[in-house]
């Protein structure tokens, strides 16, 4: 019997450390387009979020105008702050929607127009991700408008 001396192998071949990488490589490719836009999703959620509280808000705020018999001009307290109020929802501004929703700009833009208020995220183009409140009339509801298309 003829016993040749076999020799060990100590690492890896070439060939192996190639296929690891091509691995990986194909792997990523797939991975990373999955992972890359989830700054849109938190943006678009933190929109909805500023959405449901002034929703919220608009409606404690209307809730507890009532339940005090002020009249539509007048102002109320909530949780010791005041909110401007007009025709018995808060106006749209920061001393009426924004102060009962308490809404800090050091995250959002807010942006003021003739009866309504815009908030958007801050670095965001303007017109793409934001809500729109416009204020209450005499006759109707404040309205919510909200666009998440482009976040």
């Amino acid at each position: 019997m003829n016993m040749t001396k076999m020799k060990k192998q100590a690492g890896f071949t070439l060939i192996e450390l190639i296929m690891v990488i091509v691995i990986l490589g194909v792997l990523s490719a797939f991975a990373l387009p999955r992972f890359a836009d989830l700054g849109g999703n938190a943006r678009a959620a933190s929109i909805n979020g500023l959405a449901a509280s002034i929703r919220a808000a608009a409606n404690i705020a209307h809730a507890q105008s009532l339940a005090d018999g002020a009249t539509a001009a007048a102002s109320v307290t909530l949780e010791g702050q005041a909110v401007t109020m007009a025709n018995f929802y808060p106006t749209a501004d920061a001393a009426g929607i924004g102060q009962a929703a308490q809404i800090s700009l050091n995250d959002y833009t807010a942006t003021a127009g003739t009866g309504t208020i815009t908030y958007s995220i801050d670095g965001t183009t303007a017109g793409d991700c934001q809500i729109i409140y416009t204020a209450a009339t005499a006759s109707a509801i404040p309205t919510y408008a909200i666009d998440v298309d482009d976040c």
